[in-house]
């Protein structure tokens, strides 16, 4: 339940599934106060599930700042407590997260949603017939598409598209993703791991969004339709409606992306892991992709 002085009124639902191939769902996700956090741990033996989960408690945790930047800051520290935590613990060494978050904020003197994103989980708008990514993929071949090296085509079967640019325990400095737009009645958004759309094209995502007026319903439907698909990886899904909201808010428009770098250090990110050779290093990685296939 949203609080009383807001008038945007949210609900939701959630669900996750290990797939058919993996061993162990190292996914993870949570809620609380109109605040909902998705993850996608990555590492050897426990690191990813371990990874995943200290990142959506320490979101959960930290968010006392009921804004965009607050979000942002949420995320940071939740960035050093997996930092550290693989620090300190050999079998954790290299353990990382992608993440995702939308919560309702205060900009401006009004409710408004707010986005984070680290990595390439994702977080759609399912709105006026239309669905919509809000997020943008930090990963080498969302890069390579952003660059035109790469069609949208052509990286849905490059080798190398599990690889990330960013993620949360990498590094001590973090660069957060963040967007802001207005909160629309029958508004429906969408988080979910990338064990989702790389099952379903965004038709099908669409359709199954469509399909259920109960978020909890259409949630665990999306899950099991991945898994049917194939179930190659973990994949888990967050389903989040707009119930309502004042109605003098305008069209719907999502604001540019604001990178915020808040830790000591914030200025040097993940994505310049590759140094100052990055741009032409991803392109020769697509010629020679483009050549084996």
């Amino acid at each position: 339940m949203s609080r009383r002085h807001q008038r945007v009124r949210l609900s939701h639902g959630a669900a996750s599934a290990v797939g058919r191939v993996r061993a162990t769902n190292q996914d993870d996700y949570g809620t609380g106060d109109d605040l909902f956090v998705l993850a996608d741990g990555m590492g050897g033996h426990r690191g990813g599930e371990v990874a995943s989960a200290e990142a959506v408690a320490g979101v959960l945790g930290s968010f006392d700042e009921r804004t965009r930047v607050g979000l942002a800051r949420a995320v940071d520290r939740a960035n050093q407590a997996v930092f550290g935590r693989a620090a300190g613990d050999v079998d954790l060494f290299g353990m990382g997260t992608t993440l995702c978050a939308l919560a309702l904020v205060r900009s401006d003197g009004r409710d408004v949603l707010a986005v984070a994103n680290v990595g390439d989980s994702r977080v759609y708008r399912y709105g006026d017939g239309r669905l919509t990514q809000v997020s943008d993929d930090h990963s080498l071949v969302a890069d390579l598409v952003r660059s035109g090296d790469l069609t949208e085509e052509e990286a849905l079967r490059h080798p190398q598209r599990n690889i990330l640019t960013r993620a949360l325990g990498i590094e001590s400095a973090l660069s957060v993703d963040t967007w802001e737009m207005p909160a629309h009645t029958g508004d429906r958004y969408l988080l979910c791991s990338d064990g989702l759309f790389n099952e379903l094209d965004d038709d099908r995502i669409a359709g199954l969004l469509t399909d259920n007026d109960n978020p909890k319903l259409a949630a665990a439907t999306m899950v099991r339709a991945a898994v049917d698909a194939g179930g190659h990886d973990n994949v888990t899904v967050f389903v989040v409606d707009v119930d309502a909201a004042p109605s003098a808010q305008g069209p719907w428009q999502c604001s540019d992306v604001r990178v915020e770098q808040l830790s000591e250090g914030g200025a040097r990110t993940a994505r310049r892991w590759l140094g100052p050779l990055e741009q032409p290093l991803l392109s020769l990685l697509a010629r020679l992709a483009r050549r084996r296939q």
